[in-house]
């Protein structure tokens, strides 16, 4: 018997706010947090602009020493998921009175692309110049991507399943997927799912650059990132963390935890098309999404809102527009293929003119890579919760019939919001998030 997996904690670290309050309230206002690269110097670089996390006082949540001894990605990882910890109802320790549950019955799946890289670009460039050639003994765990877990773990006590994947841009939505299938096959009542990244280093930015997927208006930071625009001119790199506890219905009610949604429907899959190119025809994606649909025994008409990766690249906005667009209904930038008219069959999205409303957040964090599947979800918990959807900053001109939210965020009943993320090697990632109905709900 299929098992309810609801979500009962949340936690974000991002460039527009710290907390999910703060984060989701500046998401509603319009609020970007893109501006010029503070963290160094970055004058003599092609791209000068990022998403950075600011307004942070770590001292107030990590010792000192633990803070000297690990990356940034891990840091985020560790704020959001004991800000979720707390949401849910866990204080501390696992196994205290708050939860009362056995602490290996209580998972952990980290996700991340790209893990300390930036630790490694810097260490190595001091190792280069330095006349002793001294490496500290902790650099080793400080660029592992299992770390930012572990750190977690050690912390809340949490010794069940612990797992760390990276599928790139995907890494997070994976993490939740991953999470959610653990609680299915039993393995855990409890699961928390982590998404963290910060690969802003000259190396990073250099290579990305010229790969041409960089947007490079240095000079107006603000509407550098433009999602689905039709002067969309790349993403902008950003950073953060975000985390959420999973748990089965179960569970939950039997601790008298609060359950803010449920989460109805994920699906992953792979393009096999290309290393850094999404398919154009989207069939794929559009597989993923119809996969994670039919788990939540939905059709595309049932979903409300959708959280969509949209990062302001010139390919991957058209192969996503063109998926949405075959799916749920509008125009699409390209023909149909006979692959792609059978992956649709059945579908009625825009068949039956309803179609849901959609936005990317991208161009208010930035893209937060390996963080942004999670703290996306997070937009579309809270989307459910108030009744609100987050706009698309800098989106002036598009030529889409899709229903696009520009400008400013729009007040609607959502009962059902999709988050997808696509990553470099193909990956796709889809989840489906539903107001929760039966026992205990915040909306009570």
């Amino acid at each position: 018997m299929k098992k309810k997996i609801v979500i009962t904690g949340m936690g974000a670290v991002t460039p527009i706010g710290s907390g999910v309050d703060e984060y989701w309230n500046n998401l509603i206002a319009g609020a970007c947090g893109i501006d010029r690269i503070r963290q160094f110097d970055a004058d003599d670089l092609a791209v000068q602009i990022a998403a950075e996390v600011h307004s942070f006082d770590l001292q107030r949540y990590m010792p000192k020493k633990m803070i000297h001894e690990t990356d940034a990605f891990t840091q985020y990882a560790y704020v959001a998921a004991a800000e979720a910890l707390a949401m849910a109802g866990v204080s501390d320790r696992v196994a205290g009175p708050d939860l009362p549950a056995y602490p290996d019955r209580m998972g952990i799946v980290m996700g991340t692309a790209m893990a300390g890289v930036a630790t490694t670009a810097a260490t190595q460039e001091i190792l280069t110049n330095a006349v002793h050639k001294n490496v500290g003994p902790r650099f080793v765990p400080r660029i592992l991507g299992n770390i930012a877990a572990a750190q977690i773990a050690i912390a809340h006590g949490i010794t069940g399943h612990s797992v760390t994947l990276s599928t790139a841009c995907a890494s997070g939505g994976d993490a939740v997927s991953a999470a959610a299938m653990l609680l299915q096959a039993d393995e855990a009542d409890a699961v928390l799912a982590v998404g963290a990244e910060s690969i802003l280093c000259p190396l990073v930015i250099y290579s990305l650059a010229n790969a041409h997927t960089l947007s490079r208006v240095n000079d107006d930071p603000q509407h550098s990132c433009r999602p689905f625009d039709a002067e969309r001119s790349g993403f902008v790199i950003g950073e953060g963390g975000g985390a959420l506890v999973l748990e089965t219905e179960e569970n939950a009610l039997a601790r008298g935890a609060t359950i803010y949604a449920e989460l109805a429907g994920w699906a992953n899959n792979n393009d096999a098309y290309h290393v850094i190119k999404p398919n154009p025809d989207g069939i794929s994606s559009i597989k993923c999404m119809k996969k994670a649909l039919k788990q939540a025994g939905l059709s595309p008409q049932g979903i409300d809102y959708i959280n969509a990766h949209g990062t302001g690249t010139k390919l991957g906005d058209e192969a996503e527009l063109n998926a949405l667009g075959q799916l749920f209904g509008g125009k699409s930038e390209s023909g149909q293929s006979s692959e792609t008219q059978e992956v649709l069959e059945g579908s009625t999205g825009g068949a039956a003119g309803i179609r849901p409303v959609i936005s990317s957040t991208k161009g208010a964090t930035g893209h937060m890579m390996g963080a942004g599947g999670i703290t996306e979800s997070i937009a579309c918990i809270q989307a459910i919760r108030e009744g609100i959807v987050p706009p698309t900053l800098n989106l002036e001109q598009c030529d889409s019939q899709l229903d696009l939210v520009c400008g400013e965020s729009r007040r609607m009943p959502v009962d059902t919001a999709m988050t997808n993320a696509f990553g470099f090697g193909g990956q796709n990632s889809s989840l489906i998030f539903r107001r929760y109905s039966g026992g205990k709900s915040n909306d009570e």
